[in-house]
């Protein structure tokens, strides 16, 4: 991270503007959301980004303040990244960045005037800050971070698992900018004893059974300067279906614990437990072992909640079943990240996995961002050519040449292979 130095914005000349542009995107969302089926049939002419699952074909579909992204699910809102857009360079847009939400209740607009972050529990000064406050609480600083969801790539799995079959797309990278959480943590007062820090967002489950979204820290983590809690996102506000005005972002870890829409933090002296804390006790785990995985189609004997990014790497400029010419030099370029050790050595096969040439790192955005790559290289034949990358860490972590298996479709970081055909 590192600090920014300007002024706080002023209330007085972002407020208004800030609050219509909201209220007019949740107007916008509103009446997509009223006529989904009409939406996406509109939509469903156009192309479906090479995407086609198990479970059919997926159209793009346009949703407020984002270009045609990958439809999933409609309610709630679930949206890939198109696997174009990476191409584009290591930040990912705003108007291309995914969509997540677990509980179809979400805000459709935010009113600036009446919102409030709250901070309370086990701490001496309980808070309700506006976002100018906040944002006058501490100098901002900024952290160029992935967001992966942890079931991104689900929909390879073999066998398959239950939950959205989701193909490469969930995930982006972006400057986020904010405060670290820990400066809001110490302005309250966090008492002796603490154990974990809770998370709320506005949205809201539809039927009082279902548990609301909530996750937490380990106190330690929450005060080790990493968090941050943020309003802007690539030198813009947040984007409203990206979790403005507040979201909570861990650098290193899976996008559950980024929380949208961020409104109310908690303190506490005891372990999180309880209805509340199901997407922590009872979702989002992993078998409890170093590759966090069993033997396909077992159970987990015992799981711990889901945390960092594995190592991770992916072709950009080519797409399965592209075409490249022989004979003459192409330039192949990707992305690779992991949980926040940073990317060590990038390394690319053009005959299948038989041999192996080192690539050119880009430049160095901190260790949570993706790290660009390119490699020139050559077809001497014409045929069928199979493209495969991999990724070395800085903690020495490399990507598995056969895919690890879990029963929720997590944390997958096989090595890619790309089909292509050299004509």
């Amino acid at each position: 991270m590192r600090n920014k130095n300007r002024p706080a914005p002023s209330a007085d000349n972002d407020r208004p503007l800030a609050s219509r542009r909201r209220l007019v995107q949740g107007a916008s969302l509103l009446a997509l959301g009223a006529s989904p089926l009409g939406a996406l049939a509109a939509q469903a002419a156009r192309a479906t980004d090479g995407v086609t699952l198990a479970d059919g074909p997926r159209p793009l579909v346009r949703y407020p303040g984002k270009r045609p992204l990958v439809r999933v699910s409609t309610r709630p809102p679930h949206l890939e990244t198109p696997f174009s857009a990476f191409n584009e360079g290591p930040i990912t847009a705003n108007d291309a960045f995914f969509v997540r939400y677990h509980l179809a209740n979400l805000p459709l607009s935010v009113d600036l005037a009446t919102y409030r972050l709250s901070v309370d529990g086990h701490v001496g000064k309980p808070l309700k800050l506006s976002l100018d406050e906040l944002k006058r609480l501490a100098e901002p600083v900024d952290v160029v971070a992935v967001n992966q969801c942890s079931g991104n790539s689900r929909g390879f799995s073999e066998p398959r698992v239950f939950g959205a079959q989701l193909a490469n797309g969930a995930m982006g990278n972006a400057r986020w900018t904010g405060v670290p959480l820990r400066k809001v943590l110490e302005h309250a007062g966090v008492k002796a004893g603490a154990k974990v820090v809770t998370f709320n967002g506005m949205d809201t489950p539809v039927l009082p059974g279902t548990p609301d979204f909530r996750k937490s820290l380990d106190i330690a983590h929450a005060m080790n300067g990493e968090p941050l809690l943020a309003w802007g996102m690539n030198g813009e506000d947040l984007p409203l279906l990206n979790g403005y005005p507040l979201k909570l972002v861990v650098p290193g870890y899976f996008g559950t614990y980024w929380i949208k829409h961020l409104h109310e933090i908690e303190v506490l002296d005891h372990p999180f437990e309880g209805h509340d804390a199901f997407f922590m006790t009872k979702g989002y785990r992993v078998p409890d072992n170093d590759c966090q995985c069993v033997a396909p189609g077992t159970p987990a004997a015992k799981t711990r909640p889901i945390s960092t990014l594995a190592v991770r790497s992916f072709i950009t400029s080519v797409e399965s079943g592209g075409r490249l010419p022989a004979g003459r030099a192409v330039e192949l370029k990707g992305i690779a990240f992991d949980g926040g050790s940073g990317i060590r050595a990038v390394e690319v096969s053009v005959d299948g996995g038989q041999n192996w040439q080192a690539a050119k790192l880009g430049e160095d955005l901190g260790r949570f961002s993706f790290r660009a790559w390119h490699l020139p290289v050559k077809f001497a034949r014409k045929g069928p050519a199979v493209l495969m990358v991999r990724a070395t860490s800085n903690n020495g972590e490399t990507q598995p040449a056969k895919a690890n298996w879990n029963p929720a479709g997590y944390r997958r970081n096989v090595i890619e292979a790309t089909p292509v055909t050299i004509a």
